[in-house]
């Protein structure tokens, strides 16, 4: 199960980049659309927009992968000083926390892509549906949410870490 489920995390995280550099590139385009409208060009209708969702979506794609790698960001300045037993309660409680807010989140972010659609509020410019940005991004979050808990349960000593797996962000 851990294999799969840093897998999945790794593909979302791939996902993700693949979603940013689209957006890079029609940013790109969008840009120098702008700069050459005295040649007839134009910027790419709903730039803004499609940007707006898309690096929402590329987020819920790398947060979780992130957090598994131990790559957020953390204050260092007095950990070592605390003793053992401490920072273990601390880095259960911070898992845990982590776990809380994203379920939070999501069940917000359901509620939100509910109320859009029943209310068939549309983007500015391309009138698009404005949930389906948020339905996009809804998918990967609810995998970030069995990711987060799979990372409290790594964290509980409950389950393990792919043995190939080596963490290369902070760890204290």
């Amino acid at each position: 199960m851990s294999k799969t489920i840093y897998r999945l995390s790794q593909w979302l995280a791939w996902f993700g980049a693949l979603v940013l550099g689209a957006l890079a590139i029609m940013t790109v385009i969008s840009i120098g659309g702008r700069a050459l409208s005295f040649a007839g060009l134009a910027p790419v209708p709903g730039d803004f927009e499609l940007v707006e969702a898309g690096t929402a979506l590329a987020v819920f794609c790398f947060l979780p992968w992130c957090h598994l790698k131990n790559g957020h960001a953390v204050v260092d300045m007095l950990w070592k000083a605390y003793p053992p037993a401490m920072r273990r309660v601390l880095e259960v409680l911070s898992d845990a926390l982590m776990l809380v807010v994203w379920g939070l989140l999501v069940w917000r972010m359901g509620i939100a892509m509910l109320d859009y659609r029943d209310n068939g509020e549309v983007s500015f410019i391309l009138q698009m549906p404005v949930w389906w940005g948020y339905a996009a991004s809804f998918g990967p979050a609810l995998v970030g949410c069995v990711i987060y808990a799979w990372r409290l349960l790594e964290t509980l000593g409950l389950a393990d870490r792919p043995r190939d797996f080596v963490v290369s962000g902070s760890s204290h």
